[in-house]
């Protein structure tokens, strides 16, 4: 299981955009296919909004994966 801390230099963050900026989708259309799919939790919840706003405080995990969304 892999760790990563992804900090906003922006207001938000899009969650497939996020998902294949840290390499955990290959590609975009293989996030928003994950997000689909149910794969995806967004602070313990499934999330199946592809493009969920992410504003920072949020723990994504998708592929083994934790991802902590830190703001500014």
């Amino acid at each position: 299981m892999s760790e990563h801390v992804f900090p906003l230099t922006r207001e938000h963050v899009a969650l497939c955009d996020l998902l294949k900026l840290l390499a955990i989708a290959q590609s975009g259309g293989h996030a928003k296919t994950m997000i689909a799919d149910g794969v995806v939790t967004v602070d313990g919840e499934v999330e199946t909004r592809k493009k969920r706003k992410l504003v920072g405080g949020e723990v994504v995990r998708a592929a083994g994966a934790t991802i902590r969304v830190k703001r500014p």
